[in-house]
């Protein structure tokens, strides 16, 4: 059973208006995903929202369980995205797969390369990056 995302809900507010002004963009599939993800959410109080959650700025370290690698990224605003440092826009397909899900949560998503199963191994919310 595929894992409900969970949302607070300062950022639920600003990917629903980053959604509308993606409509008519390259990213336009990724912010209708995002938002069939979003319209599925479970969305909390921030002080209520749990720490290992992914969100907008969570470095995240997952796993694509059928090559068994793992990868460390960082979720980001499309504004600061830059693939090699590893900081991937929220309209990208990976952050759009496993934005609002948790640590060891597994999801199923269609990326370009293919369908993949990620597992989410550690999400930190802090300034601090996954070492």
């Amino acid at each position: 059973m595929k894992p409900t995302p969970t949302f607070c809900k300062t950022d639920y507010h600003f990917l629903r208006e980053l959604i509308s002004k993606s409509k008519n963009s390259t990213n336009a599939k990724e912010a209708n995903q995002l938002s069939q993800e979003l319209d599925r959410a479970v969305i909390s109080k921030e002080s209520e929202l749990d720490n290992s959650i992914i969100r907008i700025n969570s470095y995240v370290t997952i796993e694509d369980v059928k090559a068994n690698k793992q990868m460390k990224i960082q979720i980001v605003l499309p504004s600061s995205s830059d693939v090699k440092e590893g900081k991937i826009s929220i309209l990208a397909p990976l952050s759009v797969a496993i934005i609002g899900f948790k640590e060891n949560d597994e999801v199923d998503w269609e990326l370009p390369a293919g369908i993949k199963t990620l597992k989410i191994i550690a999400v930190s919310n802090t300034s601090e990056s996954i070492s």
